[in-house]
């Protein structure tokens, strides 16, 4: 049986990356038949990733079949996988979110979650010795991965763990870190072919906040003016967004990676609460710009209030 392994239903660069990484280790190294999957279509930036390092696209997927030998990457929340997951068999959880619980499994597996900006630094250290043996393109989607996950080392969640991996591939890559990570948030940047809706689940967590279904997006960026400039539409679609996929608010942070600052979109009353109470902002209007704010999984979800 062929064991699919994929990440979250939003595949940023790390969650497009790691599952073809991992197939890698699986077939060449352990000798386990794998496949890497998608549960969404990729953002732009991990589109990038593929055609810059010559990879196919994994095949797109929005079911499992009950007893299919699964191993999931850069997630462990439910809500983020296929809605039957715990009728599959999890072989494995390689992760570095935290624990979010509600994945049932048929038995002992293998789970490694570490407090790491990236699931391919986690992969990486796994592989040890045998990662000498791997390809150029499992190499080079390795460093997207850690360099979009810590943008390129300006995340608060970027660990010197991290930051060593990505050395030390681009350096056996001969690759100039700063050119290439310019290059991918270039590709992030350009969001201009989707639509709000699309933008609003495009890097976006679900979660519950004392009983509140929240979806959380993030739209990082080198070039926000023109995300800004679509301010009010994206602010319309919030409410749309929330009603189709059974949340009761869309919270949206667009971050500019250069001036490391997040603007935050307020759309009604209940959204200025939680940013007030969330990150002592003072909202006055229909944004707020929230100095430092970087990071979806340390400052922003951790600290959310309502």
């Amino acid at each position: 049986m062929t064991t699919l392994v994929f990440g979250h239903k939003s595949p940023d660069t790390d969650s497009t990356g790691s599952p073809i990484i991992w197939s890698w280790y699986l077939n060449e190294i352990m000798g386990v038949d794998a496949k890497p999957v998608l549960l969404g279509e990729p953002n732009t930036e991990a589109l990038f990733m593929l055609e810059h390092w010559n990879l196919p696209k994994p095949e797109i997927i929005t079911e499992v079949g009950a007893g299919t030998s699964v191993v999931i990457v850069d997630t462990n929340n439910p809500a983020e996988l296929p809605a039957n997951i715990n009728n599959c068999d999890i072989k494995a959880i390689i992760d570095h979110h935290r624990l979010v619980g509600g994945l049932e499994t048929k038995g002992p597996i293998h789970m490694v979650i570490k407090p790491l900006a990236c699931t391919a630094t986690i992969m990486v250290q796994i592989a040890g010795e045998d990662w000498a043996k791997a390809p150029k393109e499992i190499k080079g989607a390795a460093l997207s991965c850690i360099l979009s996950d810590t943008l390129e080392f300006r995340s608060p969640t970027t660990t010197e763990e991290d930051r060593a991996v990505a050395t030390a591939l681009a350096a056996d890559l001969g690759v100039d870190m700063t050119a290439f990570a310019s290059d991918m948030f270039a590709a992030k940047s350009d969001v201009s072919a989707f639509s709000d809706a699309e933008l609003l689940r495009m890097d976006s967590k679900e979660m519950d906040l004392n009983g509140t279904g929240l979806r959380v997006s993030v739209l990082e960026t080198t070039s926000p003016a023109p995300l800004l400039a679509r301010k009010d539409a994206l602010m319309a679609a919030m409410p749309v967004v929330a009603s189709e996929d059974g949340a009761a608010e869309v919270l949206l942070f667009i971050v500019d990676i250069l001036k490391e600052e997040a603007t935050m979109l307020i759309p009604n009353d209940t959204v200025k609460t939680i940013a007030e109470k969330s990150f002592g902002a003072t909202v006055s209007g229909d944004h707020v710009v929230l100095p430092g704010i970087m990071s979806r999984k340390k400052q922003i979800i951790p600290n959310l209030k309502m």
